[in-house]
């Protein structure tokens, strides 16, 4: 996390020097021009902004520039004695509840935190749907979810997935209509479950084989009509996997880039260590692997040990070939209190 320190009084300046001094890739940012310009300068160009002023002057000065929690940077608020170290703006998402923690520890002050997740030991679920790398498809849902696992101490939860260990506070059930909470990478329509928060988790890799020169138009076509097909979500895909061979593919490469995509490259004697594969006698006397797609996503999905679980075997289209692997989920139930 980058942050910027920026303070009013001289007390102030001495405080946020110790701040610096004992926070990583933290900086004090000079006043300039007065406390409101500044802060819209710095606004966008770091993730948290700790303020040794009063609360008040913060407020006035940021209400202009608030747009979202998803993007909106924490914003800390302290006291030039350090005592009360406020987490004023994005505490879960913005991670200002961790942030508002650490600069308690450095300061000797007390992290003042008022979300109620926090503070009654729930769930907070903003933070655990980003510690788990879950796309939320409907965040309208969040905040009446979050009051009711505060409010009822759980919600109820369906997955189409194994999920492994979940959060205390939430209640397994088998049937999606019954749930508060659906997790699935299929094509969930929100508006089939008007009451449910549908989340998606980026758990899905593709693994491309193609014949030379395919165009990333080739690739695009192949994937969207895939996912179609499958109804899965191309927001839970994580990311692209090939044979090494494949490295210079320029469509290759552009169909990762557009989308955002890491793509890994595996050799012929880590593909071919695979099994329960499809193979293709062509393919091995082009690369010398049994096969490409298959193996290549569930290297891509796996552990380091253990490779991923095959859901969609290899389809061929005139220029390119896709296969699709699932990486498990295991530990979901990680700590959602936002303690330093």
């Amino acid at each position: 996390m980058k942050t910027a320190v920026i303070a009013l009084t001289r007390g102030g300046r001495e405080m946020a020097g110790r701040i610096v001094a004992g926070l990583e890739n933290c900086e004090l940012y000079e006043i300039t021009g007065g406390i409101v310009s500044t802060i819209q300068k710095i606004w966008s160009h770091y993730d948290g902004l700790i303020c040794v002023m009063a609360t008040g002057i913060v407020v006035r000065a940021i209400v202009p520039l608030c747009r979202d929690k998803k993007t909106d940077p924490c914003v800390l608020v302290l006291d030039e004695k350090g005592q009360f170290v406020i987490s004023l703006l994005s505490g879960h998402l913005g991670g200002g509840n961790g942030l508002a923690h650490k600069v308690a520890a450095i300061t000797g002050g007390t992290a003042v935190i008022t979300t109620a997740s926090d503070v009654t030991g729930h769930t907070a679920l903003d933070l655990w749907a980003t510690e788990n790398d879950l796309r939320v498809q409907n965040p309208q849902r969040l905040t009446g979810f979050s009051a009711k696992l505060v409010n009822e101490g759980g919600v109820s939860f369906f997955s189409t997935l194994e999920c492994g260990s979940l959060p205390a506070d939430f209640k397994v059930v088998t049937e999606p209509a019954l749930a508060d909470i659906i997790l699935s990478h299929g094509t969930f329509d929100p508006l089939e479950h008007p009451e449910a928060l549908v989340l998606c988790p980026c758990n899905l890799y593709l693994g491309l084989g193609c014949n030379r020169g395919a165009s990333a138009t080739d690739f695009e076509r192949a994937v969207t009509e895939l996912c179609a097909r499958y109804r899965l979500e191309r927001s839970a895909i994580a990311g692209i996997a090939s044979i090494d061979l494949k490295a210079d593919e320029a469509g290759l490469l552009q169909f990762a880039r557009e989308n955002n995509l890491p793509i890994r490259f595996y050799t012929k004697d880590e593909l071919n260590q695979v099994e329960g594969i499809s193979t293709s006698s062509a393919v091995m006397a082009a690369t010398g692997a049994k096969g490409v797609a298959e193996p290549a996503a569930m290297l891509a999905a796996g552990d380091g040990t253990t490779p991923g679980q095959l859901i969609v075997r290899k389809i061929k289209w005139k220029d390119v070939t896709a296969a699709v692997a699932e990486k498990k989920l295991t530990d979901m139930a990680k700590t959602t209190v936002s303690k330093a």
